[in-house]
């Protein structure tokens, strides 16, 4: 489904001298409902990664392949439909519209898709998900009158509402309290388990890395499997 296949990634310097390469000849490929967390200390690449991924960025060099396609060679237009449609995005902020409610807040990713589904249908879809991460008695409440755990979870259901094959986290727990961050990290393995979606998440967290089958290190600009005897040394938020 998702393949880098010796992805560069390079910033121009700011004093003129040599690029900054924040990320070198990654190569990594992703499979239909599998999950990974990505660590790494603090400027190593992990959003630039994922925001390359997510089709937000394009590599300096290499490929990205997303259903056997380049998505550096992909007109602008397309990139937005695969971002609306197959990538989800949940971020450490949840970027809800304040003046909207739940439910709506959640329906705004389907206000451009074309799909062959109904409103009805679609409407249905994110009653049925916000009722599983128990908001079914918030859809009219807006952002405002929610806790930040509970806004998070609206994040996560927006980002699944379109039904995407991938989903995208970046320190998604970074901002929450542990008890709810665990509510969260419960509900990222479960979403991953029922949704079939495969699943990508970059955290500090030692506790939410432990929870994903494959954990990766980015350091360096060269990404590689962390053992479990390491594991325990990812660094806490």
């Amino acid at each position: 489904m998702l393949e880098l296949i010796n992805m560069t990634k390079c910033y121009p310097s700011p004093t003129g001298d040599a690029d900054v390469c924040v990320l070198r000849d990654i190569t990594l490929r992703v499979t239909q409902s599998q999950s990974l967390v990505i660590v790494g200390p603090s400027g190593s690449g992990k959003s630039t990664l994922l925001n390359i991924i997510g089709a937000l960025d394009r590599p300096t060099s290499g490929q990205v392949l997303f259903d056997g396609h380049d998505l550096a060679e992909l007109p602008e237009s397309q990139l937005a439909k695969i971002r609306n449609q197959q990538i989800g995005f949940v971020f450490q902020l949840h970027h809800l519209l304040p003046q909207c409610t739940v439910l709506e807040n959640v329906l705004v990713p389907t206000l451009v898709s074309k799909g062959a589904a109904s409103r009805k249908e679609i409407q249905q879809r994110a009653v049925d998900l916000l009722k599983r991460v128990n908001l079914g008695d918030h859809l009219h409440h807006r952002p405002g009158e929610l806790s930040v755990g509970q806004r998070q979870r609206v994040a996560v259901v927006r980002a699944l509402i379109n039904k995407p094959k991938l989903l995208l986290a970046d320190e998604p727990t970074g901002s929450l309290d542990e008890t709810t961050a665990e509510s969260i990290a419960d509900l990222l393995v479960e979403i991953n388990r029922t949704e079939k979606v495969a699943l990508m998440v970059v955290t500090h967290s030692t506790r939410l890395a432990e929870r994903i089958g494959q954990v990766l290190e980015l350091t360096g600009g060269t990404l590689r499997e962390k053992s479990r005897a390491v594991r325990s040394e990812v660094p806490k938020a």
